[in-house]
């Protein structure tokens, strides 16, 4: 069975998740904004061997700790879409503007496109390029369980910003509806931040998509 653990971390309560095969203990660390040492023990308590860093989008809460998770699990890091390049290369930069620190530029050793596939274990992900909230967001969408490592594009309730440099909120809207809301119903969502949801109800609640 497809697992995950969220946790929790930085000032931005961002939501890493540690996603793992439960029969081979293979798993990835997405979205690794900060707080390695506290990734690396709910790994430790786990039992589960990290294979791969993935990144849905080049924001500081999300890959503010990427270089250090590489570093901490000797693995590479994956995604996002080339366009985020700017933001990843600027994290230290968009760290010091809040006052925050320990958080580095990252440089991912592969670059994900539309339509390419990752795997854990057995288990299967669809990439799809999602920008708006940021020009690279990447969504990984696992059809035989449903589920989707949403990252920041859709929300319980509520959609990603687009105020922040490379936000584009009509590329936002356009990405929900041509990508997201194309899925069935019954797919599950972890998002960036807050709690999950399901498509349906998104596509029959959420005031940004009526």
């Amino acid at each position: 069975m497809l697992q995950i653990s969220i946790v929790p971390v930085t000032e931005f309560q961002q939501n890493c998740s540690i996603v793992y095969d439960d029969q081979s203990n293979a798993a990835v660390v997405v979205d690794p904004g900060g707080e390695v040492e506290k990734i690396a023990a709910v790994v430790a308590e786990l039992g589960v061997t990290v294979e791969a860093i993935w990144l849905t989008h080049g924001h500081l809460d999300h890959a503010g700790g990427a270089e250090a998770a590489k570093q901490q699990f000797g693995v590479e890091i994956i995604g996002s879409h080339i366009a985020d390049k700017i933001l990843l290369d600027n994290i230290e930069m968009a760290a010091a503007s809040y006052g925050l620190t320990g958080m580095h530029n990252a440089s991912p050793d592969r670059w994900l496109e539309e339509g390419d596939s990752l795997s854990i274990g057995e288990h299967k992900f669809e990439v799809l390029h999602c920008p708006g909230h940021a020009p690279g967001h990447v969504v990984f969408v696992n059809h035989a369980n449903k589920f989707i490592l949403m990252g920041d594009v859709l929300f319980q309730g509520s959609i990603g910003r687009t105020d922040l440099p490379g936000g584009n909120h009509q590329a936002l809207l356009d990405s929900i509806s041509q990508k997201i809301m194309t899925l069935d119903d019954d797919y599950q969502f972890v998002c960036g931040h807050s709690a999950p949801s399901t498509v349906g109800a998104e596509r029959s609640t959420n005031p940004y998509l009526q």
